[in-house]
């Protein structure tokens, strides 16, 4: 029999993990669907199948992943966990056996399995693969239909060790470019870059080490350059092993950037440092010759984690606002220039990925709209015009919360930002999701129509879009 699980904050409310998985082929539609509408949108988020071993952690539940099939003015929705290793073995146990982010809290009877992650973090489709991601190891490949589980995905064997949960897909070359951190397998400075041509293979690998063991949960891709944000969220296993936390904010280091030429190799890296920051997740960048301007949503400090001496991260340092970045590899200095861009907070920024790397104008993010949703969620989607800094929000209210926004094009040349933006709402009155789809170029309109669950989808972390042409 299942044990009840804990009063936690990340496991209550919109967090609280659903405990089966289903088909509903035919879901409530209010408004009109566009009927240029046509793919599967997938997210994915922690939900953890049994109550938690040890302490627990957002991003240590096991993966699930949801799909809402569009097709001509309806939406089908199916979800399935990702039957990792460590799935399957709790499964067959009833009980959790792993402290996914402190293996000293695993049971005894898997003190020598290896497993192959939680799957928990991204799901994006590439080289015909369906492929839910985590930062601690492979891929791990569903099927796009019906998300059965197939396994984990090496790139044919060629890929050693793990892949982050954010590749970037190259819109020219179709190239997805992604990297790893703590390469060598344990908590170190040791990265790795790799790039996978149009159609899912392996065609480059490369290691380096960085600055300082750090959490680095995304990076940054123009055209011409790679970069690396190592930032100070710092790992340490020595500290872990004296009862401290694996992950903490160490404010007495500085943030540093390393920037890759994409015709170069790790021995190009350029690093610039800043003051301590962090990143979960950029926006997007460009770059115009040796000038490289990025967009990211900057914390003065991480959320989530705690300091290194133990203490709770400060709450008003610990939101996130839009930030631009800018570096010249022209100039004598390994110094950048940091310019915020807006007061909202703000995080899970998404833009056009036809544009991804490239010149662009057009940004979308989730953000807080009139003291944001209950649990400190945020409850509106914010699009920012960069040309003229102009940002148009939309919100349910405080009574729900938002997911990341995702961009689907209307046609696939259709210029930049006319669309639609595709979200997951929790409704906390009703302890129910739906699907909101908004005119991309008109989102403080609201939504053209919303897809109702008879559930509610947990607060997960990212989506992708897969066109059915």
């Amino acid at each position: 029999m299942a044990k009840p699980f804990p009063d936690h904050p990340n496991l209550i409310g919109g967090y609280a993990p659903i405990q089966m998985e289903c088909n509903a082929p035919d879901l409530i539609v209010e408004g009109e669907l566009p009927i240029d509408l046509n793919g599967t949108l997938y997210r994915n988020g922690p939900n953890p199948q049994f109550a938690p071993r040890g302490q627990y952690h957002w991003f240590g539940g096991d993966g699930m992943v949801h799909a809402f099939q569009i097709d001509q003015g309806k939406v089908a929705y199916s979800n399935r966990w990702a039957r990792t290793v460590k799935w399957n073995l709790e499964n067959q146990a009833g009980e959790s056996l792993f402290g996914v982010l402190n293996p000293m809290e695993n049971d005894p009877r898997v003190a020598d399995v290896e497993t192959n992650g939680i799957a928990n973090t991204n799901v994006i489709w590439h080289g015909n693969k369906l492929l839910a991601l985590v930062e601690s190891n492979a891929p791990f490949e569903l099927d796009p239909v019906t998300l059965e589980s197939i396994g984990s995905w090496t790139f044919n064997n060629k890929l050693k060790g793990a892949m982050s949960a954010h590749p970037k897909i190259d819109p020219e070359t179709g190239e997805m470019l992604f990297f790893a951190y703590n390469a060598d397998g344990i908590i170190s400075p040791r990265m790795a870059f790799h790039v996978a041509d149009r159609d899912g293979n392996l065609i480059r690998s490369e290691w380096f080490d960085a600055p300082y063991a750090a959490m680095v949960h995304d990076f940054i891709t123009t055209r011409d350059y790679i970069i690396f944000p190592i930032m100070p969220l710092t790992g340490s296993m020595e500290r872990a092993m004296q009862g401290g936390p694996v992950y903490a904010w160490d404010a007495k280091k500085s943030s540093h950037i390393g920037i890759m030429p994409r015709n170069g190799t790790v021995e190009d890296i350029r690093w610039f440092e800043g003051d301590p920051a962090y990143v979960f997740h950029p926006m997007n960048a460009h770059n115009d010759g040796e000038k490289i301007i990025c967009e990211v949503c900057q914390y003065e400090e991480a959320p989530l984690f705690p300091h290194a001496d133990g203490s709770k991260p400060d709450p008003e340092k610990s939101s996130a606002k839009l930030t631009r970045w800018i570096f010249d590899l022209s100039a004598n200095t390994d110094t950048y220039k940091v310019e915020q861009l807006d007061d909202m907070r703000t995080e899970f920024p998404r833009l056009d990925e036809r544009y991804a790397g490239l010149s662009y104008r057009h940004g979308y993010f989730a953000c807080v709209v009139g003291g944001g949703a209950e649990g400190n969620r945020y409850n509106g989607i914010g699009h920012i015009d960069l040309t003229n800094g102009e940002v148009k929000t939309f919100s349910e209210g405080n009574g729900s919360a938002i997911s990341e926004p995702v961009f689907v094009p209307r046609q696939a040349n259709s210029p930049e930002g006319e669309g639609y933006l595709l979200a997951t709402v929790y409704n906390s009155q009703t302890d129910k999701s739906h699907l909101i789809i908004l005119d991309a170029e008109n989102i403080d309109a609201g939504p053209l129509a919303r897809a109702i669950l008879d559930h509610r989808v947990p607060f997960g972390f990212h989506g992708n879009w897969r066109s059915a042409h």
